[in-house]
């Protein structure tokens, strides 16, 4: 089942795709601003809340061991005490001795095992929320990424736009009288400050 976080984000690869392309462009779209800011502002409320919650799968790792070693202590206990029992029983003294810590050897080995597969889980779980969560990460770097593109491309044209039109007016007032006509306007932009802008 998919997390609300990657439902977003096919939200908003799919409110993308959507998008119509501007004219005479074949990369760049026309995008509604109040939607797209929607669906990022609800990214961003659920994020902090998925991270805390792989964040809480990690920390049960400890959880996991303390687990994992207390049925190994309890099976120990429970083999020493049988271990004890058959030596205190049993007729001959040798064979007892021998079957006790042929016993302790083998439940020393299932204790083992038991805590080297509780460690590998713990240690898959924390990798597996760790590889999701730079995914999810990833994704909302793309799309901010593309949001800022998008936004310095809209301001770059406005610039051009408005630029032209100072253009046209200092033209015709230097046409109707060369004393009157403006010195020309050199707007003092970047493209750097433009995307800090943006």
């Amino acid at each position: 089942m998919s997390s609300r976080i990657e439902q977003i984000i096919e939200e908003i690869e799919e409110f993308i795709d959507s998008c119509k392309f501007q004219p005479l462009s074949s990369t760049k779209i026309v995008v509604n601003k109040e939607e797209l800011e929607e669906l990022l502002r609800e990214l961003r409320m659920k994020t902090p809340d998925e991270i805390k919650r792989y964040q809480k799968i990690i920390s049960n790792k400890d959880a996991i061991l303390e687990d994992a070693q207390t049925k190994a202590d309890n099976i120990i206990a429970e083999a020493q005490a049988q271990a004890q029992k058959i030596v205190s029983e049993s007729e001959v003294m040798q064979v007892a001795l021998q079957q006790s810590n042929q016993l302790i050897e083998q439940t020393n080995a299932q204790a083992q095992e038991i805590m080297d597969k509780a460690t590998e889980d713990s240690n898959s779980i924390r990798m597996n929320a760790i590889r999701y969560t730079d995914e999810m990460l990833e994704n909302l770097e793309k799309i901010m990424s593309h949001t800022i593109d998008a936004a310095g491309s809209k301001y770059n044209n406005f610039i051009n736009s408005i630029q032209s039109c100072y253009d046209i007016v200092s033209k015709n007032r230097s046409e109707l009288s060369p004393q009157a006509a403006p010195s020309s306007y050199a707007p003092e932009f970047s493209e750097e400050s433009t995307q800090e802008e943006a």
